[in-house]
């Protein structure tokens, strides 16, 4: 359709042939916009579409985590299962950082011997003993707030019974009390499977 400015000369495409010119008595039928409506329409239009990309984006990373197309690395389930068996066993934990930007969760406590699908993602108190990574989230790449995720820890401390609120995930999180830590494997691979999908900015680990 061409729009001119002229509510009373408006030119259409008929479906074939030449242009046609509308009968003045059907030109109100036409729809003529002014140069402001067309742009705040062409604007519209733009916004429109960045928002489908957006969502297009946000749909294709949460089909990675889902097509079992991981990004974790690790070994297989039955090496990851006799490496559990196998592992030493004390009065502590074994805890797995886990590192979602704003969140201030510190990661997933299992007990020795446990599966990590038996672990719960817990907030550190640190009245006693700061968590490994307590440094400016701003800091220098290997030296900032949560430059160890995944890394694995034997924890020790305990459980204190209450629940904190963790706002930016939206989460009534166990509270547990940090004494003493322990590195143990700074590149364990994947958590609860081998299909686990990290994302930095989304809660996408979880027990399944």
């Amino acid at each position: 359709m061409q729009l001119e400015d002229s509510s009373l000369n408006c030119n259409v495409f008929p479906l074939v042939g030449q242009f046609a010119k509308v009968p003045h008595n059907l030109a109100c039928q036409v729809p003529c916009f002014s140069y402001d409506e067309r742009v705040q329409m062409q604007l519209n239009s733009i916004i429109l579409q960045l928002g489908i990309a957006t969502l297009m984006v946000s749909l294709l990373t949460q089909c990675a985590s889902l097509s079992g197309s991981g990004n974790m690395g690790g070994p297989t389930e039955e090496v990851r299962a006799a490496q559990i068996a196998a592992e030493p066993k004390g009065d502590f934990f074994y805890g797995r950082r886990y590192y979602v930007r704003k969140t201030r969760f510190w990661g997933y406590l299992r007990k020795p011997g446990q599966s990590a699908r038996q672990s719960k993602l817990v907030i550190f108190r640190e009245t006693n003993k700061l968590c490994p990574d307590r440094l400016p989230e701003n800091g220098p790449p290997g030296q900032r707030y949560g430059f160890d995720q995944n890394y694995e820890y034997r924890i020790w401390g305990r459980y204190t019974g209450r629940e904190v609120y963790d706002i930016n995930s939206n989460q009534f999180l166990p509270e547990f009390l940090l004494t003493d830590y322990q590195l143990v494997n700074q590149q364990p691979g994947w958590l609860f499977r081998p299909t686990d999908y990290y994302n930095p900015t989304r809660v996408t680990l979880i027990p399944h």
